[in-house]
């Protein structure tokens, strides 16, 4: 009997049903060349350790990620808030609470991750505070205690996850032909290069960021992790959201173009850029639409 003939009940149904199995896995099967032959290290599957993740531009990573079919462990200090993050990004997220700068806390957390997802391939370092205080103000000098907290956060805090993390990376198996084993993204600010008046501890802080992110991209060069730094502008997190228009106009008008502050979505394709292209490395990315700080 012919195809035709015994397709009215099964053979036309299965002949079509085998020639689009036929078609998806040689799509598959290109797809997989492709991404070997061009040493992209793909979202899919992977595990991203994200800090600051409860919210703003590490909330919407979290969720590009989670979008890419990556797996996600998230880590802030806001318990209720990662809670409520990981309500709505589903299964495929864990989270911890605690302080970036506290090590026995980031070894745990990295310790649950490991045991939820098997290890960690990405980590984005979003964590960081702000903070404005003159050097010397109408009350005297500048607390040092302020100085210290907002420098131990962000620049400490972003240091200790990122050692910690890459000790991990390390043991990973090569992911692309480059025996690419992890990537390491930390967020530092415009204000590394434009700190204004009042400035000083978190340019400081941030500018550390910027300035370590060369030499660590060099220490583990060998291990087959990279490193690399975003430096936002003003983007339209929880905070600015709330902000008056004489508060945020100034902002705006002082961008080139576009016109208008960044989407926390935009700083999220950044990152998952920054992952899948395996030559970036060492060097800090400015994505602030051409934005200069006055000193004000």
């Amino acid at each position: 009997m012919s195809a035709p003939e015994r397709g009215n009940n099964y053979g036309v149904t299965d002949q079509a049903a085998y020639c689009l199995f036929l078609r998806q896995s040689i799509i598959l099967f290109l797809t997989f060349l492709y991404r070997e032959s061009t040493g992209i290290m793909e979202l899919q599957g992977k595990t991203a350790f994200i800090t600051g993740g409860a919210s703003g531009l590490g909330l919407a990573t979290a969720k590009n990620f989670v979008k890419a079919g990556a797996r996600v462990f998230l880590y802030d200090l806001n318990a209720e808030a990662l809670e409520a993050a990981a309500g709505e990004l589903g299964e495929s997220v864990a989270w911890h609470a605690g302080d970036v700068a506290d090590e026995d806390a980031v070894k745990a957390a990295i310790a649950k991750a490991q045991q939820v997802f098997g290890t960690v391939h990405v980590n984005v370092n979003s964590a960081g505070i702000g903070g404005a205080a003159r050097t010397v103000g109408k009350d005297g000098a500048m607390p040092l205690a302020r100085f210290e907290h907002i420098v131990r956060v962000n620049l400490i805090g972003t240091f200790n996850v990122l050692r910690l993390c890459a000790e991990v990376m390390q043991l990973n198996e090569p992911q692309t032909e480059d025996n690419e084993r992890g990537v390491i993204i930390n967020v530092a600010s415009i204000a590394a290069f434009d700190g204004q008046t009042g400035q000083a501890g978190y340019a400081a802080s941030k500018g550390g960021i910027v300035a370590m992110t060369l030499p660590i991209a060099r220490d583990l060069a060998k291990r087959g992790v990279r490193v690399m730094t975003v430096a936002p502008g003003v983007f339209e997190t929880p905070l600015l959201a709330r902000a008056p228009e004489e508060v945020r106009e100034p902002l705006i008008a002082i961008t080139q173009f576009p016109k208008r502050l960044g989407n926390p979505d935009e700083f999220a394709a950044e990152v998952a850029h920054i992952v899948r292209c395996s030559y970036l490395n060492g060097e800090t990315i400015r994505l602030d639409a051409g934005i200069r700080m006055p000193a004000l």
